[in-house]
């Protein structure tokens, strides 16, 4: 399913982004060598509840996951890439940590994933991989407007990581949102220019450049959500929700 937002609906659409961007970056800020990844999720929770909304996790049950997911955010940690399930850990110095968050306002979602480093190391590897994955979601953004079309984005994104040298997995990519979490059309990470699904004004997407260190293979945790690299290389991940507008791209999960 494809949804298209009317003119009147795009404040709504505003309103969910920044509620969620709100939320990360204030959980970004409390994450701190200690923290514990439940600690995180019951933050969350607090916020969501606060702020009116619901959660697209909670009770979010695809074919891909083992049950209901059962948690309010996604704390992906280290070798942890996508849909981590949040567990009793406490964050260690270095760690890589990557936050993803998607809930409903007003009847619109918005999603969106934030890494990055915790305590006071910088692993040069791990800085490099983040800033790819920002680099790509940038090229992407870019590149979506109206008219242009999925392979467009997906090619500006692919283009970005294949050049730092990254392997690219298109497993899992970014995706239509708008009364529900994931729907039509898929996004890979990489593609080709000129094909696929041609972008109209009041499409909302969420482009998620992710990347591994060394490897383009997943495996699934005994959770049965969390993936993991399979070699156990770090990863990254980075996420916005856009409206495609008459001007482009506006991006609705922008930090302020």
């Amino acid at each position: 399913m494809i949804e298209i937002l009317n003119p009147a609906e795009l404040p709504r659409a505003r309103d969910a982004g920044a509620l969620v961007a709100d939320i990360l970056q204030t959980l970004k800020g409390r994450s701190a060598v200690g923290t514990n990844l439940l600690d995180i999720d019951r933050w969350a929770k607090d916020m969501i509840v606060e702020a009116g909304a619901e959660s697209c996790y909670v009770d979010y049950e695809p074919s891909f996951g083992r049950g209901p997911f059962g948690h309010y955010i996604c704390t992906s940690v280290n070798d942890a890439v996508l849909h981590g399930k949040p567990y009793d850990y406490a964050l260690a110095d270095g760690d890589l940590l990557t936050l993803d968050l998607a809930v409903s306002l007003g009847g619109v979602v918005a999603d969106s994933a934030v890494s990055f480093i915790v305590g006071d190391s910088s692993p040069p590897e791990s800085v490099a991989m983040i800033e790819a994955t920002e680099r790509a979601l940038n090229a992407g953004i870019a590149a979506a407007g109206p008219g242009a079309r999925v392979g467009d984005i997906s090619h500006a994104i692919g283009s970005v990581l294949g050049e730092a040298g990254y392997p690219i997995s298109t497993e899992f990519g970014g995706h239509g949102v708008g009364s529900t979490m994931h729907q039509d059309p898929h996004i890979p990470n990489k593609g080709r220019p000129g094909r696929g699904y041609k972008l109209r004004p009041g499409l909302l997407l969420a482009l998620e450049p992710w990347i591994m260190a060394d490897t383009a293979e997943l495996v699934t945790d005994a959770d049965g959500w969390t993936l993991r690299s399979a070699t156990g290389c770090r990863t990254a991940h980075s996420e916005h929700t856009i409206a495609i507008t008459d001007k482009g791209a506006e991006i609705l999960t922008l930090p302020k």
